[in-house]
């Protein structure tokens, strides 16, 4: 769900317009190239149809056609989710049947009772969401897990969650903090609930960005300055444990990443340190195929 008020931040032409339409859509079914079963093709396409139909008037804050946002939510969806041709599809109606002419119905007699499902308990959560706000965090994350046994509804609302908090520029500071604040407290820990720990981490900082903006770049500034030393660090850690594990001949693969700037605020907070003080500035994973 998306507020739709332009402000002339943007501006391609119509032609220009329907072309990069086009060019995410295509985008969308690279990603999706290797799930696509006969038939799929056609589905996608209906759906993406009825999108861009249902969308057609509406626009972005940043000025941009709104469809372009239910493309980026099916196209986390598939890339960073993995999820397939069904929830795709969903994630390109998400929006219709909250803020269009297009039914529940519509959507049932188009595609099925599944993605029927899926979209209603989409639209759902929306309208809990907004209807909500003051009620606590807590209330939120079980009505959220109570409306729906399809697990894809959870994973499709945090990809349109994470595309709303990458594009939060160009809303107004007072929905910035409202967003963000639902994000830290509701969302954050469903994708932890729901093993999305990447995504999670991306959300904390995103919120953390409009929330503690001076905190934010002041460790993002540090992070930036440490880089080189930091990925050495990293590196000569990694190399005797991946030789070791080699000459075992387990399969595995072994990386290591620095710490969130959210973690990394949240240390110096509850210890009281200086950014300095915080020494467990990354993480190195090894996982291994058993």
């Amino acid at each position: 769900m998306e507020q739709t008020e332009a402000i002339p931040a943007y501006n391609l032409s119509e032609e220009e317009e329907k072309k990069e339409i086009l060019r995410q859509y295509r985008a969308l079914l690279r990603v999706l190239k290797t799930k696509l079963k006969p038939g799929d093709k056609e589905l996608l396409r209906r759906a993406f149809e009825m999108a861009v139909e249902a969308h057609k008037t509406m626009r972005r804050k940043s000025g941009e056609p709104y469809i372009l946002h239910p493309l980026a939510v099916a196209k986390i969806c598939v890339e960073e989710i993995g999820l397939g041709i069904r929830s795709t599809i969903c994630a390109l109606l998400h929006d219709t049947v909250e803020d269009t002419d297009i039914t529940l119905q519509d959507i049932q007699m188009e595609f099925g009772n599944e993605i029927s499902k899926i979209v209603d308990g989409l639209t759902k959560i929306s309208t809990v969401m907004d209807s909500n706000s003051s009620q606590q965090a807590e209330n939120f994350k079980k009505i959220v897990l109570t409306l729906t046994d399809d697990p894809r509804v959870i994973l499709i609302k945090l990809a349109d969650r994470l595309h709303n908090m990458r594009t939060l520029d160009s809303m107004k500071r007072e929905k910035q903090l409202k967003v963000s604040s639902e994000t830290v407290y509701v969302y954050a820990p469903l994708a932890h609930r729901m093993g999305l720990y990447n995504i999670k981490t991306e959300l904390e900082d995103l919120a953390m960005k409009y929330m503690e903006p001076d905190s934010f770049r002041f460790i993002a500034q540090k992070l930036q300055d440490t880089k080189r030393a930091r990925t050495r660090y990293i590196n000569d850690f990694i190399r005797p444990l991946k030789t070791k594990l080699e000459r075992t001949g387990l399969n595995f693969e072994i990386y290591g990443r620095p710490k969130s700037i959210h973690s990394i605020w949240n240390k110096i907070k509850k210890k009281g340190v200086a950014f300095e003080e915080v020494y467990d500035l990354f993480a190195i994973r090894i996982l291994a195929n058993s």
